[in-house]
């Protein structure tokens, strides 16, 4: 099975992206967290982007608040896909982060899920390794069928309330 990189571009980030390894490891996909910025340490985000196919990835999450070029970095160097997750904090509360992630030039996308949104991120990226993978996409199908269960049962816990 393909590995999942988890960029992170702060060990601030740290606390919300753990959520994105955790989801991951439920699943059984092995996963590596990392500290890299695309501004502080461009060569070393860079050369991990272009070796990443090499090293066993399948998909890059990155995480960055702030500007947010980490996802975008990582997209101009490699052909991965990558899921960034835009990070909350600074001036504009993760709006520009939300943007600067969003925001990508025709050629070099980058999938975006919502501010702090690392489970979503895990998810995201199992799917797309499910493409291949039909033990996997079986998790994953479990997965919804026991959220759809545990509605199921909130629903009817609230509906015995009204009576």
């Amino acid at each position: 099975m393909k590995k999942v990189a988890v960029i992170m571009g702060s060990d601030s980030d740290w606390p919300v992206v753990k959520a994105a390894c955790t989801q991951l490891k439920e699943l059984g996909i092995p996963c590596e967290a990392h500290i890299l910025s695309a501004h502080r340490t461009p060569a070393a985000a860079a050369n991990f982007a272009r070796s990443a196919r090499q090293e066993g990835f399948g998909v890059l999450i990155c995480a960055a608040g702030m500007a947010a070029h980490l996802a975008g970095a990582f997209a101009a160097n490699s052909t991965l896909p990558v899921i960034g997750i835009p990070m909350k904090g600074g001036a504009m509360d993760g709006l520009d982060a939300l943007l600067a992630t969003v925001q990508m030039p025709s050629g070099i996308p980058v999938a975006t899920v919502a501010l702090g949104g690392a489970k979503n991120a895990a998810v995201l990226a199992a799917q797309i390794l499910a493409v291949d993978d039909e033990a996997l996409a079986a998790k994953l199908d479990a997965m919804r069928a026991d959220m759809a269960a545990r509605i199921a049962e909130k629903e009817a816990a609230l509906q015995a309330e009204l009576q």
